[in-house]
């Protein structure tokens, strides 16, 4: 009996790409969706109807001359491609234009009220995160347990509810009050109108006010890292390496901690990544309800008239912020997970 020598390739093996190569190849992608952000920023808000020149000026341009010199000053009076390469240049040096409504620089307002938004945005978000993962962590460690059943249910409950509304029912129930239980919390605003917000006594203030808003918010976002996490560590259950750590005399708890919560938090961590970068967005809703100065209701605002240069600047900084914060998820994943670079 002969044997039959086969000369068939070797199944190919993937290779692992450097860390410096992965890096690039994000880089560079992160680099083309900043460019299409660009292009479909400058195109979206040129399609609004209205003509932003007759609705600022209502009541004002009592002839069609001094419309004609608003547009002119403005650019509008130019061609869509000329306002483009005009749009691309300024946005390079750093120039947003001039808010219609305001007066001012786009970048001056933004810069204004980015960081009543951060303050809001991401102290809710880093809360979610926080009490999220935890809750996540316990529910499937203690799978099917009261605790479980309670935290699934009601997290997806509060996940279900619009923003707006959550934030309503917290402001009639802890700001206006209900019968003979009183309003503990103001019910809008970013801080009183006789504290100095720059004093000791001015931050308290300020975060007093924004009680409600972050509690909304936190609500609100609890079920995204809580059922993420919960599903994750679900999976690590049933690896053979916890088996070997209880085998070597682990508790259950150092099992949870050492082992099991550390792998589970891969995909929270890159959820977490992207989360933070929905945080320069804003919340337009919840800074709407509760009347909260950031860009969220500067962004509301362009809107009624509409006023393409905030809007422009609004959205083009929310979505840098989330194209950053996506490229900065993929490089720590990178990191903590190697088999990714294959």
């Amino acid at each position: 009996m002969t044997a039959v020598v086969t000369n068939a390739p070797a199944p190919p093996v993937a290779r692992r790409r450097t860390y410096l190569s992965y890096v690039g190849s994000k880089v560079l992608g992160a680099f083309g969706s900043l460019c299409f952000v660009l292009v479909l920023n400058f195109f979206l808000f040129r399609v609004l109807p209205g003509d932003p020149a007759r609705t600022l000026g209502r009541g004002r341009f009592r002839t069609e001359a001094q419309l004609e010199a608003f547009r002119h000053t403005y650019g509008l009076d130019q061609s869509l491609p000329h306002q483009f390469v005009t749009y691309v240049g300024n946005t390079l040096t750093g120039h947003l234009g001039v808010s219609l409504r305001y007066r001012v620089p786009v970048s001056e307002l933004i810069s204004e009220r980015l960081g009543t938004t951060l303050l809001l945005v991401g102290s809710s978000t880093i809360l979610a995160m926080v009490i999220g993962v935890y809750i996540g962590m316990i529910g499937a460690w203690n799978r099917g347990g009261p605790f479980d059943r309670f935290s699934t249910g009601s997290t997806l409950t509060l996940y279900s509810m619009p923003e707006w509304w959550l934030g309503l029912i917290l402001i009639a129930v802890f700001a206006v009050g209900i019968g003979p239980f009183p309003g503990l919390f103001p019910t809008g605003g970013l801080h009183s109108l006789d504290v100095d917000p720059n004093s000791l006594q001015g931050w308290i203030d300020t975060a007093w006010h924004l009680t409600l808003p972050v509690l909304t918010l936190t609500l609100a976002f609890l079920a995204e890292y809580s059922l993420v996490m919960r599903s994750s560590l679900l999976d690590e259950l049933g690896e053979d390496y916890l088996t070997t750590a209880r085998a070597k005399g682990l508790r259950d708890v150092d099992v949870r901690r050492r082992h099991a919560a550390r792998n589970a938090l891969l995909p929270t961590t890159t959820l977490s990544a992207i989360s933070l970068g929905y945080v320069v967005s804003g919340a337009i809703t919840i800074e709407t309800v509760f009347s909260i100065p950031g860009l969220g209701l500067l962004a509301q605002e362009a809107l009624s008239i509409p006023d393409y240069w905030v809007l422009q600047g609004t959205f083009l900084v929310a979505a840098a912020g989330v194209i950053l914060a996506n490229l900065i998820a993929n490089l720590l994943y990178g990191v903590l997970d190697p088999r990714v670079r294959s």
